[in-house]
C-alpha cells in the first residue's frame, strides 16, 4: 500500500509556521497573475495537500486545516484526500462555513494568519485582514511559508513567446492601447498595471506556452500616456517581437522587476489597477503619494467582445472543429463495433489526434473529459494512466474536450450512447438537452446579465425536483483562456456584480446532471451575443450557437420535448450537416448523415 506524502510535507509546512510565530497559512490555488490554471511552480496547494483540482483553498493550523472546493469536485476530492489527515471542507454546504469565517471562529487575539503575497489579490487581502482584525487576529503577507518548507520547488516555465499572426490577430495592439488610454484619460490616470496573463497577450498580441492549455506567458504590462513596459524574461522573446514592439513603443524589462517599477513611480503618479486582478506582493512598495485609482481592467471587457473579423475565424474553427470530432466519434464507435478493447485513455487520443490533423491547431484548451457511466458524474472527471475505465457497448460515455486554434478557442461537450441506455439515462439526458434549448433560444433585453438567465437552463430540472451544482456558462477567450471573465452565466450570488451580457461575447452554455456512481450528463455548445430586434421596449439580444456538432439522438428520449424544442433540435442538425459535409467524404459524412436526420 502507498503511503501518501502529504503529512510529511504539512510537517514541515509547521515548522515553518513554529518559527514564526504563525497560526495559520492559507493557500490558495492562485500565482502572482491570479491565474485559474497554473505552472508548477505555483501548485503548492496541489503540493501540501494532494488534491489536484483547479479549484480550492489549503488551510493549515498548528494542528489542523483543511481543504475548501466546490461539488464539482467533491468526489474527487474526498479521494485524493484520504490518508492526509486533511478533512473536505465543502463550499456551499450548510453548515461548513468558507474558509475565512472558519479562520474567524477559530483563531483569536494575537494570532497570526500567512498568505504569500504573491498568491492573493489587493482586495482579498484586504477583506481578510478586516475579517481576521475584527477578532484580534492579524494577516501577514510578506511570508511564503508554503515555499520555504517547498524543496526542489519548479522553476519558472520559460516557454518561448511568439506573435499571433494576421490575419488572426486583426487589430494591432497600438490600437488596443489607444484603447486602454483612453479609459485612463477618462479615469484621471497616468499609468495602469496589469497582471492577468490573458489581458497581456491580447493587448500585446502575443501568445505562449507557460501555462498547460492556455497560450499564455508569465509577465506584466505597465501602461503610460506615451509608452508601455512589458516585463517578461527577455530570453523568451524571438528578436522580430522586440523589434516589433518597439516599433510600437513597449519596451522590455526583466520579469522580475515590475515591483520595482511601481516603487519608482513618481509622487504626482495616479495609477490605475483592478483590485481583484493585482497581487500584494507588486503593490508592496507602491509610495504612498501616488494616488490609485481601482477599476475593472478596460481590456477585460474589451477583449470579452469578439470582432467581426474575430467571429469570421472563430466560425471556421468551429467547422474544422466538429469535423474532426466528428472522425473521432466515428472511430471510436467503429472500434467498439470490431470489438477492440478501448478505454477512456483512448477516446482522449482519438480527439487528440483528429483535432491535430486540422490546420491552425497549436494544442487542447483543457485536458478532455472522458467519463464513462458513473465517471461522467464526475464533473471533471480526468482518466489517468493509474485510473481509468474500460469502453463497453453499452451505456453513456460523456466526453467534454476542446482545441486551441489560432483562429479561436473551442469548447464542446457530448453525450454518446455507446449502445443500450436505460430509460433514466434518456430522460435524463432530455431534461438537460430541454435546458440547454430554452437558454439558446433566449430572447433578452440588452443590459441583462447571465445570473438572470441561469434560471431558463435550469427549469425543466427544477421541475423534476433536480439540480447541478456548477455554473451554466462561462466566457471563452479567442486563442485563449477557454474560460474568460468578465461574464458568466450562473446562479446570483450575494454581492457579485452582474456583468451585461454584450454583443460579440461568447459564451459556453451547457447544463448538466450528475448522479454519483450511476452516470453524468451534460450538453455544452458555445454561443455568441448577437442582436435580435429593436422594439418599442428597447433593444433585444440573444444567442448565436457557434459549436457544430451532433447530438447523439440515441441518447434522448422524443416524447419528452415539446413540437418547438424538436424543431430547434432538427434546425440545429441541418445546419450542423450543411457546414460539415464539404469538410467530410465517404464513411466519415455517411456517419454524419445519420446522425443529422431529423428527430
Amino acid at each position: 500500500m502507498s503511503t501518501s506524502p502529504v503529512p510529511a510535507r504539512l510537517q514541515a509546512l509547521r515548522a515553518a509556521m513554529a518559527r514564526e510565530g504563525v497560526a495559520a497559512v492559507v493557500v490558495p490555488s492562485a500565482d502572482p497573475h491570479l491565474s485559474e490554471y497554473l505552472p508548477a511552480r505555483w501548485q503548492a496547494r496541489e503540493w501540501f495537500s494532494g488534491f489536484t483540482g483547479s479549484a480550492g483553498t489549503l488551510v493549515v493550523t498548528s494542528t489542523g486545516g483543511g481543504v475548501w472546493t466546490d461539488s464539482r469536485y467533491f468526489a474527487q476530492a474526498e479521494a485524493e484526500l484520504a490518508g492526509t489527515t486533511l478533512p473536505l471542507m465543502k463550499l456551499n454546504v450548510a453548515h461548513t462555513p468558507e474558509h475565512v469565517a472558519w479562520l474567524v471562529e477559530t483563531l483569536g487575539e494575537g494570532d497570526v494568519v500567512a498568505v504569500a503575497g504573491d498568491s492573493i489579490s489587493v482586495a482579498g487581502a484586504e477583506d481578510l485582514a478586516r475579517r481576521l482584525g475584527a477578532v484580534g487576529a492579524r494577516l501577514r503577507t510578506d511570508l511564503d511559508l508554503p515555499g520555504a518548507a517547498w524543496p526542489d520547488r519548479p522553476v519558472r516555465p520559460e516557454a518561448p513567446v511568439y506573435a499571433h499572426p494576421a490575419p488572426f490577430a486583426s487589430v494591432g495592439r497600438d490600437e488596443k492601447l489607444g484603447h486602454v488610454r483612453q479609459a485612463m484619460r477618462r479615469a484621471g490616470a497616468t499609468h495602469h498595471f496589469v497582471s492577468s496573463l490573458d489581458d497581456i497577450a491580447w493587448l500585446t498580441n502575443l501568445r505562449g506556452a507557460d501555462v498547460d492549455y492556455n497560450p499564455v506567458f508569465l509577465a506584466h504590462l505597465l501602461v503610460e500616456h506615451d509608452r508601455a513596459t512589458l516585463f517578461v524574461d527577455a530570453a523568451k522573446l524571438p528578436a522580430d517581437v522586440k523589434a516589433a514592439l518597439a516599433a510600437d513603443g513597449v519596451a522590455v524589462a526583466g520579469y522580475g522587476t515590475a515591483a520595482s517599477a511601481i516603487a519608482a513611480l513618481p509622487d504626482d503618479a495616479v495609477l490605475m489597477i483592478d483590485p481583484g486582478k493585482v497581487v500584494v506582493a507588486v503593490l508592496e512598495g507602491l509610495p504612498t503619494s501616488v494616488k490609485q485609482v481601482r477599476a475593472s481592467a478596460p481590456s477585460t471587457a474589451r477583449k470579452a467582445r469578439k470582432t467581426g473579423d474575430e467571429l469570421d475565424h472563430v466560425r471556421d474553427v468551429m467547422r474544422r472543429d466538429g469535423a474532426a470530432l466528428v472522425r473521432a466519434f466515428r472511430r471510436l464507435e467503429l472500434g467498439l463495433s470490431a470489438g477492440e478493447p478501448l478505454t477512456e485513455l483512448d477516446v482522449d487520443t482519438l480527439v487528440r489526434e483528429a483535432r491535430a490533423a486540422q490546420a491552425g491547431f497549436v494544442g487542447e484548451s483543457f485536458s478532455t473529459i472522458a467519463g464513462y457511466q458513473a465517471n461522467g458524474a464526475l464533473p471533471h472527471y480526468r482518466a489517468t494512466e493509474a485510473g481509468f475505465s474500460p469502453l463497453a457497448a453499452q451505456g453513456l460515455l460523456l466526453v467534454d474536450s476542446g482545441g486551441q486554434y489560432l483562429g479561436g478557442t473551442t469548447d464542446i461537450t457530448r453525450v454518446l450512447a455507446l449502445g443500450p441506455v436505460t430509460d433514466e439515462q434518456r430522460r435524463d439526458s432530455t431534461l438537460v438537452l430541454k435546458g440547454m434549448i430554452a437558454l439558446s433560444r433566449a430572447r433578452f433585453p440588452k443590459g441583462a446579465s447571465g445570473p438572470q438567465l441561469d434560471a431558463l437552463a435550469r427549469a425543466p430540472l427544477w421541475a423534476a425536483c433536480m439540480d447541478f451544482g456548477h455554473g451554466t456558462g462561462h466566457g471563452v477567450g479567442y486563442f485563449l483562456n477557454v474560460h474568460e471573465g468578465p461574464h458568466g452565466i450562473r446562479p446570483p450570488r450575494p454581492g457579485a456584480d452582474l456583468v451585461p451580457l454584450e454583443t460579440g461575447m461568447i459564451t459556453s452554455i451547457e447544463p448538466g446532471l450528475y448522479k454519483p456512481g450511476r452516470h453524468g450528463i451534460r450538453h455544452e455548445n458555445l454561443a455568441v451575443v448577437v442582436q435580435a430586434d429593436t422594439t418599442e421596449f428597447g433593444e433585444f439580444l440573444a444567442f448565436e450557437t457557434l459549436t457544430l456538432c451532433p447530438f447523439d439522438r440515441r441518447t434522448l428520449e422524443p416524447r419528452l420535448l415539446e413540437p418547438s424544442e424538436r424543431a430547434w433540435l432538427d434546425d440545429y442538425h441541418a445546419t450542423v450537416r450543411a457546414a460539415l459535409s464539404p469538410l467530410l467524404g465517404g464513411e466519415d459524412r455517411a456517419w454524419l448523415e445519420w446522425h443529422c436526420a431529423p428527430l
